[in-house]
């Protein structure tokens, strides 16, 4: 145990971090790794690869991922700008390659890959995104004569153009959407926000007639739900409420995609529909405690990105399991922490890092930082 009169960086990190929010993210890990292993055997067989492929490249990844939230944790609000505005210049920059000589998987031009492993560049533009724009607005509204806002705005015109032309739309959506909070936040003008939102349902529907994959999802919604989706809605009636049991699921051996787009209807049908509803609660604790420490954290800044970083997770969540049981049309949207994916769970690792480190008790570490005289 540490104790509270150590000022070393771990010391001070442990009595300042928000532990119940640590203890969520590792235990959504926890029951990632648990669902990953139950629904990626049957996915790997599909595609005639060893039974264990899935869960050997999650458990690769989840060690960086581990290392970075801790790391991140640990930042202070100065280093968190300087290294987003960075990280989030390369992640553009990566973003533009994926396109030019990325894969193209069902259509999108949006991976690129390294020594072997595939990265989804848009992934980690997200919290980037939210930190860079959360820092134009404070200086905006903190500063004379600096049109933090417009930069803002210009920021994110910039990704929201190069996700349309990969195009990610559900991406896009959720960049707009953190975009558009952030600046309520700020204060933008009630009338503006208003505006702003009005033009989305344009946006949508310009979408859904020029691209062919988003007119698709959008009809067979509307019809009544895809193959996939009539499978998923399926597995919540065969799970009940405790489940058929740990691997005696049948849905994952006819869903391509069970262990990351429908991976919620493999919990549904293995663990029941109580523990979905747990599943939801823990989610549900993270937005809310999120937002609860955000409030009652020091300065505009802390305000902005620590808000919109929940914000962002748990939309995410919720495009997830919504999709799941066929209330929207069906978005590939990883659920954070607990799909497969090595990019969504980095993406995932570093926004919870980001959250944990702007939530810290700056009070406290001013404390330490005197030698506790004060």
């Amino acid at each position: 145990m540490l104790d509270r009169t150590d000022r070393s960086l771990v010391g001070i990190w442990w009595w300042t971090v928000d532990k119940w929010l640590l203890a969520s993210a590792l235990l959504l890990m926890t029951l990632g790794v648990i669902l990953v292993m139950a629904a990626s055997p049957a996915v790997a067989s599909l595609i005639n690869l060893s039974s264990q492929h899935f869960i050997v490249r999650q458990l690769i990844y989840l060690a960086p991922a581990l290392l970075i939230m801790l790391l991140v944790s640990m930042l202070e609000p100065r280093p968190i700008r300087a290294l987003s505005l960075v990280g989030l210049v390369l992640v553009v920059g990566l973003m533009i390659l994926a396109i030019v000589a990325g894969s193209e998987i069902k259509g999108a031009t949006r991976w690129i890959s390294v020594a072997g492993f595939t990265l989804q560049p848009s992934e980690l533009a997200k919290p980037l995104f939210a930190i860079v724009s959360a820092w134009l607005l404070t200086l905006w509204r903190e500063g004379q004569d600096f049109p933090g806002w417009a930069y803002a705005s210009g920021l994110a015109a910039i990704i929201v153009g190069i996700l349309v032309a990969q195009p990610d739309i559900g991406m896009t959506a959720l960049i707009l959407m953190t975009w558009g909070f952030q600046m309520f936040l700020a204060g933008m003008p009630m009338l503006f926000v208003i505006g702003a939102t009005g033009l989305a349902p344009v946006g949508f529907y310009l979408a859904y007639l020029n691209l062919s994959h988003v007119q698709l999802r959008v009809d067979k919604f509307f019809e009544g739900g895809s193959w996939q989706v009539e499978r998923a809605k399926e597995s919540f009636a065969e799970g009940g409420y405790f489940g058929v049991g740990p691997g005696d699921g049948v849905v994952k051996l006819h869903l391509p995609d069970a262990h990351s787009d429908f991976i919620f209807a493999v919990a549904a049908e293995e663990y029941g529909a109580i523990a979905c509803l747990a599943l939801l609660g823990l989610y549900g604790f993270v937005i809310i405690r999120g937002f609860a420490r955000a409030l009652s954290g020091e300065g505009l800044f802390c305000l902005i990105a620590t808000a919109s970083l929940v914000m962002q997770f748990g939309v995410q969540a919720s495009i997830h399991m919504a999709s799941s049981v066929n209330l929207i049309p069906t978005k590939g949207m990883t659920l954070p922490f607990i799909s497969y994916g090595g990019s969504s769970l980095l993406a995932s690792s570093l926004t919870m890092g980001l959250i944990l480190a702007l939530t810290r008790k700056r009070t406290t570490i001013d404390h330490f930082a005197d030698g506790g005289r004060s």
